[in-house]
C-alpha cells in the first residue's frame, strides 16, 4: 500500500479528474449515438482510445483503490435490491424454467471453460471471469483483484453482450433493436435522482454498503467488497424491510468508475497483445449464448412456453436491457427480471466459493 502523502492524493485526484472528463464526454456521446449502456461502454473505449493515443496523458489516467472500493460497497447493495418479497412465492410455479436456467448456466460455462482451458490454454481464473454468465460490470469488478489482465475479462463480457444485444432484435422483430436500446438508455435517465430520494433512503443506503464491509471481514467471506452488501442487502430486500431504488447518478458513477478504470489498463498494453483476445471473446460468447439457445429451444418443445420470451429470460446480455426487450415486445416482464436476477445472485454466490478453492495468486494466460 502506497503511503499517503500531498503528492499521492494529487496524483490520485489529478488521474480522477482527467479519466472521468474522457469517460463522461464518451458516455454522453454514446448515449446521442443511442448505444446500450452508454457511461460503461463510453468510459471503457473513450479512455482505453485516448489513453492509447495520446502518450503524455496515459500514465494519468486509472481509478484509485480508495475511490473504487466505496463505489463497489455500493453497487453490491443496488444488487441486492433486485430481490423482493414476492420473489419467494413466484418460484413455485417458475421450478421448470428455474432448473432449466441453472442447467443451462453450468452448462455454458462449462463448455466455455472447456474452450478457453482445452483449445486456448487459458489459466482456469482468468478463464472462469472471462466466460461466466454474470453482469459485465459486477465481474470485472471482482476480475481486478483476481488477475492481472482485467481487461481481457472486460472484453470478453463487453463483446457477449454486445452479440446479445445486436441479434436479440432481430430475432424478436428485426427492426426494433434500436427502441430497445433508446428505451434502456431512458430507463436509466427514469431512475429515482440522488436529489429527488428522502434523505431516509439515502441514508440506509449508505448505512447498508458501510457497516456490510466490517461484517463480511469479520465472517472471512471472499471478496468482502462486494459480496458483503450483496448478502446483507438482498436479505433485508427479501423480508421486506428496506427498499432501495437504482439511483440513477450512482448507476452512471460505477459504470464511469469500472468502465475508466478498465479503459485506463486496456491503454497501457498494445493493440496487437488484444487481438488474440478478441477472436476468443467471439467465440466464446458463440458458444455460451449457443448453450442457453440449444436448451430454451428443447424446453420450449417440451412445454410449449414461447421460445423467445425464454431465450430472453435465459440469455446473459444484461439485466436491464433484456428486461426492457422483454417490455417492448409484450413478454412476461416479471419472468424475464426473475431469471435473470437468479442466475446473477447464482454466479456472484458460487464464483466467490470456486474462486476460493482454485486461486492462485499469480494468474495469466
Amino acid at each position: 500500500m502506497k503511503p499517503v502523502t500531498p503528492q499521492a492524493i494529487y496524483s490520485d485526484i489529478k488521474s480522477i479528474l482527467i479519466t472521468f472528463i474522457i469517460s463522461i464526454t464518451a458516455g454522453l456521446i454514446c448515449q446521442y449515438l443511442g448505444l446500450p449502456a452508454p457511461f460503461l461502454l463510453g468510459s471503457l473505449f473513450g479512455v482505453w482510445f485516448i489513453g492509447g493515443a495520446v502518450a503524455p496523458i496515459r500514465a494519468s489516467l486509472g481509478v484509485p483503490r480508495w475511490f473504487h472500493i466505496p463505489v463497489v460497497l455500493g453497487l453490491g447493495t443496488l444488487i441486492g435490491g433486485n430481490f423482493g418479497p414476492d420473489i419467494l412465492s413466484q418460484m413455485n410455479s417458475w421450478a421448470a424454467t428455474v432448473i432449466a436456467m441453472v442447467a443451462a448456466t453450468v452448462l455454458a460455462t462449462l463448455a466455455g471453460l472447456f474452450f478457453l482451458i482445452r483449445i486456448r490454454k487459458y489459466d482456469f481464473t482468468l478463464a472462469l471471469l472471462s466466460c461466466i454468465p454474470g453482469g459485465q460490470a459486477e465481474v470485472i469488478v471482482i476480475s481486478r483483484d483476481l488477475v492481472e489482465k482485467d481487461y481481457v475479462v472486460a472484453l470478453f463480457h463487453l463483446v457477449r453482450v454486445a452479440l446479445v444485444f445486436c441479434s436479440a432484435p432481430l430475432f424478436l422483430a428485426l427492426m426494433q433493436g434500436q427502441d430497445a436500446v433508446q428505451a434502456s438508455n431512458a430507463t436509466l435517465l427514469a431512475m429515482p435522482s440522488l436529489f429527488t430520494l428522502p434523505s431516509a433512503t439515502l441514508l440506509t443506503f449508505a448505512t447498508m454498503s458501510i457497516i456490510a464491509l466490517p461484517v463480511a471481514r469479520s465472517i472471512k467471506l471472499p471478496m468482502p467488497h462486494l459480496v458483503g452488501p450483496l448478502i446483507l442487502s438482498s436479505t433485508l430486500h427479501i423480508l421486506g424491510l428496506v427498499e432501495i431504488p437504482r439511483i440513477s447518478e450512482f448507476v452512471i458513477l460505477a459504470q464511469l468508475t469500472i468502465g475508466g478504470a478498465v479503459g485506463a489498463r486496456l491503454a497501457k498494453v498494445p493493440f496487437l497483445d488484444l487481438a488474440v483476445y478478441i477472436r476468443d471473446a467471439f467465440a466464446s460468447a458463440i458458444i455460451v449464448l449457443s448453450t442457453y439457445g440449444l436448451i430454451a429451444l428443447a424446453l420450449a418443445s417440451w412445454t410449449g412456453l414461447d421460445f423467445m420470451q425464454l431465450l430472453l429470460a435465459f440469455i446473459p446480455g444484461g439485466l436491464y436491457e433484456v428486461t426492457l426487450l422483454a417490455l417492448i415486445f409484450g413478454f412476461d416482464i416479471a419472468f424475464v427480471a426473475f431469471h435473470h436476477t437468479l442466475r446473477v445472485m447464482m454466479v456472484f454466490f458460487g464464483l466467490p466459493l470456486i474462486i476460493a478453492k482454485t486461486h492462485k495468486p499469480t494468474q495469466g494466460r
